[in-house]
């Protein structure tokens, strides 16, 4: 009997993913608090963007992917979200 080598890949993968999972249930608890910190930081960074964009017309989506990248990349998050909806 011949095990299918797709069967094997995808085994592999399963195992590969539930360590990915276990390891990210042990992340520190602080590492959960600087994400979440840095998300609201984000979302009243933006909030200060929309409202001094709101001078000139502008506006600047807070959801959570903008939020995060914002409180994750800091003052050049901002710039980078700012031009990209510029651009968009």
């Amino acid at each position: 009997m011949r095990i299918p080598w797709e069967l094997v890949v995808s085994f592999s993968i399963g195992v590969a993913l539930l360590c990915l999972i276990g390891y990210l249930l042990l992340v520190p608890r602080r590492f959960v608090w600087r994400l979440l910190a840095g998300g609201v930081m984000g979302a009243l960074t933006l909030a200060a963007v929309n409202l001094l964009g709101a001078l000139v017309g502008f506006s600047v989506a807070i959801n959570p992917f903008t939020a995060m990248a914002v409180g994750f990349l800091g003052l050049p998050g901002a710039a980078l979200v700012v031009a990209l909806q510029l651009l968009l």
